[in-house]
C-alpha cells in the first residue's frame, strides 16, 4: 500500500513540474516577443539616423553657402571702400 504523505508528496511534485514547464513556455514566448520589440526599435532608430543625415546634409550646405556670401559682402564693401568698384 502506498503512504498517503507520499502520495501527496508525488502529487505536489508533478504539479509544480507542470506549473514550471508552463513558467518555462510563457518566459521562452515573452523572450521571443521582446527580441521582435528590439529589433523594430532598432529599425526605427535606424530611420531616425538616415533621415537626420538626409536633413543635416542640405542644411550644412546651406550653411556653406551662406558663410560665402558674407564672405563675398565683405570683400565687395572692401573694394567699395577703396573705390574699385564704382
Amino acid at each position: 500500500m502506498v503512504d498517503p504523505a507520499q502520495l501527496a508528496l508525488f502529487l505536489v511534485i508533478v504539479i509544480l513540474t507542470i506549473l514550471l514547464v508552463v513558467l518555462g513556455i510563457q518566459v521562452f514566448f515573452i523572450l521571443r516577443e521582446l527580441r521582435k520589440t528590439l529589433e523594430k526599435a532598432n529599425k526605427v532608430l535606424d530611420d531616425t539616423g538616415n533621415i537626420t543625415e538626409s536633413v543635416s546634409g542640405p542644411i550644412s550646405n546651406i550653411s556653406t553657402l551662406v558663410t560665402g556670401l558674407k564672405t563675398g559682402a565683405s570683400i565687395a564693401k572692401l573694394f567699395g571702400k577703396k573705390g574699385y568698384l564704382k
